[in-house]
């Protein structure tokens, strides 16, 4: 399978070859996606660069970002975004799209994308909100409809990164398998069924990658706004 031969198939996207070829792309480079998350996460968590404590989740993906770009080689079939909207399950007008905090986008067709979604965690046990992208969106397939596959990211702010997986796998009610080839991360692998709406060609496995992104040392920032803290 190559780049070109998804680009052949994008005429219609609900066609089964279209659908099956984006996933087969996804799956090829998922172990890489998640080694450019990593190195971008090591290389902010060396910098301490000062977060907005307003609003940690978008502060903290905003700048995770440019990282992941500068971590890539420049010759990848994909590009990293921040904050791209998933029309392909938009409702209609005047709902607005799904928005992924990031996404790696296929150069030669930019409608297939592996979604990444950003929670913070005050602590390992605080879960509610990532477990509930997971299984309103994800599984939904509102998110990730081209993908059979995607992740989620975990901004741990205290406590043990193996106490927030093992609290995540209790709360979704499944196992969390660590990779292989990440056993030195807190990296973490689960496998779903997924509900597929009537007349569509997704995929109704899901796997979901687990991260957690430890961040014990944040430098939080009290921004002046009009001549006063807030």
């Amino acid at each position: 399978m190559t780049v070109a031969e998804i680009a052949a198939t994008h005429r219609r996207p609900h066609d089964p070859a279209f659908v099956t070829l984006a996933q087969a792309w996804m799956g090829n480079f998922s172990k890489q996606f998640i080694e450019l998350v990593w190195a971008a996460y090591v290389d902010m968590r060396a910098a301490l660069p000062v977060i907005d404590d307003r609003d940690l989740e978008r502060s903290i993906t905003q700048l995770l970002e440019p990282r992941i770009r500068q971590a890539m080689s420049g010759y990848e079939p994909f590009y990293i975004q921040h904050g791209p909207y998933e029309r392909e399950t938009m409702q209609k007008p005047p709902a607005q799209p799904p928005q992924y905090d990031l996404a790696f986008v296929l150069r030669s067709d930019e409608r297939i994308m592996w979604p990444l979604e950003a929670k913070v965690m005050e602590t390992p046990n605080t879960v509610a909100r990532y477990v509930k992208d997971v299984r309103n969106e994800f599984l939904t397939c509102r998110y990730g409809p081209f993908s059979n596959s995607g992740a989620m990211l975990g901004y741990l702010l205290a406590g043990d990164s193996a106490e927030a997986l093992s609290a995540i796998g209790a709360a979704l009610g499944c196992t969390l398998d660590p990779l292989a080839d990440h056993l030195d991360k807190a990296v973490s692998l689960s496998r779903h069924d997924r509900i597929v709406p009537a007349g569509k060609n997704y995929s109704a496995f899901f796997e979901c990658y687990h991260l957690i992104l430890s961040w014990p040392d944040l430098k939080r920032a009290t921004v002046s706004v009009a001549g006063g803290d807030v």
